[in-house]
């Protein structure tokens, strides 16, 4: 009988040879949030320390549930090089339309007090955009693994207005698709300017999907699950972006590259992506890094 390797943090991975940008975190708004691994909970400030000891030297953190809007929005002015990226995330839209219908995985969804109509948590959003700790809307869009038929549609309407939301503010669009990218499509060819700067974060879509991005010079951002063998998906569509239009994040907690994945993930685990992404391209680090911090700034600024 085998025995799993113990679950831990990842220790500190090299300092990558430039800096870069960690597009899409989760940054833990309080001590509750952070994952334990063998007893040891991290703290966020040892995480941020981490991240720009190893040449992650700035980070977007999506809150996309009502109570994270402000207490996101504080951390960011209380620790430099955090920025934030606000709004609904699809399934809390559904709970929003009070849909609470058994999910396609097995999940029943639960509604809770800050589940208000959908149209005053989407104002909620609005108002915040003006903020200058906000540098995007996100995450939003189509997740059809968490969402039942019958909240889809909100979604869909929840998706529309960040699309619109995003425009009027003159800020890019973070999209969440999950097993959607019919839809998410559609959705975006109809309602997005040609101009709109549209980010896929944690991409999992295809080469063919990805060639479709590129058509319209949307972005696909690329996090620790193309480093995991069996996906070769992730790498063929990697290859079929142009090297402008890739991104790089973690989606911390989640998805922690190889050769961690299963220990709980943060912003310096980045390097190992970075590293496995110059590696496919057949370039210097330094000129990966680079790259990828041009094509950060073309989308986000900088800060």
């Amino acid at each position: 009988m085998s025995r799993r390797k113990p679950r831990t943090w990842p220790d500190a991975p090299a300092p990558l040879a430039a800096p870069v940008v960690d597009n899409h975190t989760h940054l833990p708004t309080h001590v509750g949030q952070i994952p334990r691994a063998d007893g040891v909970c991290l703290s966020l400030e040892e995480q941020l320390e981490r991240a720009r000891a190893v040449g992650v030297s700035a980070v977007i953190s999506s809150a996309c549930e009502l109570p994270d809007f402000d207490p996101m929005l504080a951390l960011a002015r209380s620790h430099a090089g955090v920025r934030v990226a606000l709004a609904i995330h699809p399934n809390e839209a559904a709970l929003h339309a009070g849909c609470t219908e058994a999910s396609p995985d097995g999940l029943t969804p639960q509604a809770r007090d800050h589940h208000v109509p959908l149209v005053e948590a989407l104002a909620a959003v609005e108002s915040r955009l003006g903020d200058p700790m906000v540098v995007a809307v996100g995450e939003s869009g189509l997740d059809y693994f968490r969402t039942a038929e019958p909240g889809r549609e909100a979604q869909k309407e929840s998706f529309r207005v960040h699309i619109d939301m995003a425009r009027r503010a003159g800020l890019p669009l973070q999209i969440h698709d999950r097993d959607a990218h019919e839809d998410s499509l559609e959705i975006l060819e109809q309602s997005a300017e040609r101009d709109q700067r549209i980010v896929f974060h944690c991409f999992s879509g295809d080469a063919q999907m990805a060639a479709r991005l590129a058509e319209r010079g949307w972005y696909a951002s690329f996090a620790g699950p193309i480093t995991y063998p069996a996906n070769d998906d992730a790498r063929l569509a990697l290859a079929a972006m142009p090297r402008e239009l890739v991104l790089v994040e973690t989606d911390a907690p989640y998805l922690t590259p190889a050769p961690w994945r299963g220990s709980p993930n943060a912003s310096y685990v980045m390097a190992h992506t970075v590293r496995f992404i110059a590696g496919l391209w057949g370039i210097g680090e330094e000129e990966a890094c680079e790259q990828l911090r041009a094509n950060t700034e073309a989308v986000y600024g900088s800060w």
